[in-house]
């Protein structure tokens, strides 16, 4: 196969709620959509789902738009190929950027899977006909703020849900939500903004006794030490994201005991390719892992579907429907979550048809690569 052209289209889209982090809030997201055109016309779509800014990771919808358009778009161009996995051992040469990366990889997936007549999750290696979907909560205003959303979304259906915290925004709020919610599966994601000083892990401690299914990335990304210094202070296991860019990453913790669960991102590990090894590493370590997402676009959201249909995927995952999060999506049918439960396409490729009208109206940039 060989792609002729790739497009790039820089695309904002506001939430329905205000989101906010241990480093940041927005209130809309700037995606950078993926669409190939391959030699015999065909056509696919990936999503670069980088923050903005650099709060999450190092990079960012600039850097990913330098990277794509300078570096990434003309490697692909210049490859003949057979198998998607191919494309990413061509983009290796470039360090980093997995984001950037990532995008390319999913429209590169999506690509065969269409050649072959065959859906995404088929083509990854999926047996699940429908994948358990959990919400991610941000930072309120107030606790009772927080009960109202957690409220919200158990109503629609989702019995998984994960709380952001930060110091000072931790034990009361999560003791109050466990309270309230005492069936519901209930975990904590600090993106890494707490350090090993006692009043932070005087309240990481304490959160062992709400009876958390995880405690997500409380330190840097780097910090493995102190990840599995606190792993041994708590029966709550700990699970590492930021800290795992790289299949590397992966069995660097694994080996320190740094974590006892694993975010596998498809946008942070640098594409599908990549998240399948993770996946296939986690299943043969008896690792529990689930995938993670980065508030898609619908596109992808559904490369989010996609591979969580992999049977390693044992926890529930981040692929909540679109009304969630954007009061229209740029597929032309949504996402959608039904008690939780999201269903797998079928239909050969991606499984949804991009909506291009939309997605023009809302495109602040674009470029084409030939």
């Amino acid at each position: 196969m060989r792609v002729v052209s790739v497009d790039l289209l820089r695309v904002t889209l506001p939430l329905v709620h205000a989101f906010r982090t241990s480093s940041h809030g927005k209130s809309s997201l700037e995606h950078i959509l993926v669409k190939l055109t391959d030699a015999d016309g065909r056509e696919s779509w990936g999503e670069i789902a980088s923050p903005a800014a650099p709060y999450y990771s190092g990079e960012t919808t600039d850097t990913c738009w330098l990277m794509a358009e300078r570096y990434l778009a003309p490697i692909l161009l210049g490859l003949d190929w057979e198998h998607a996995r191919e494309v990413s051992a061509a983009f290796a040469k470039v360090r980093g950027n997995g984001f950037a990366k990532a995008g390319l990889d999913a429209a590169v997936w999506t690509l065969f899977a269409s050649a072959q007549g065959i859906p995404l999750s088929a083509a990854l290696g999926g047996s699940r006909a429908q994948v358990e979907s959990g919400v991610s909560l941000g930072i309120e205003d107030s606790i009772d703020a927080l009960l109202e959303q957690v409220s919200l979304q158990v109503d629609h259906g989702y019995n998984r849900v994960k709380l952001k915290i930060a110091p000072g925004w931790d034990v009361d709020p999560v003791r109050e939500v466990r309270e309230a919610f005492p069936e519901i599966d209930l975990q904590v994601d600090a993106n890494g903004a707490y350090r090993s000083e006692p009043d932070h892990l005087r309240a990481l401690v304490t959160l062992d006794d709400l009876g958390l299914q995880m405690i997500e990335q409380p330190f840097a990304p780097r910090a493995l030490v102190a990840h599995a210094a606190l792993q041994q202070r708590i029966e709550t296991p700990i699970c590492l994201d930021e800290s795992i860019d790289t299949v590397d990453d992966l069995q660097t913790a694994l080996r320190l005991d740094a974590g006892r669960i694993v975010n596998i991102k498809v946008s942070r590990m640098g594409g599908l390719t990549a998240a399948i090894a993770a996946h296939d590493l986690a299943l043969a370590e008896g690792i529990p892992a689930w995938c993670g997402g980065m508030h898609e676009f619908g596109i992808g959201r559904a490369v989010n579907v996609a591979i969580a249909s992999l049977p390693g995927f044992t926890l529930t995952s981040d692929v909540s429907g679109s009304d969630k999060y954007y009061a229209r999506d740029v597929t032309t049918a949504p996402i959608v979550a039904v008690k939780g439960m999201v269903a797998v396409p079928t239909d050969a490729g991606l499984g949804f048809t991009v909506d291009q009208d939309w997605v023009g109206e809302n495109t602040v940039r674009s470029a084409r690569v030939r």
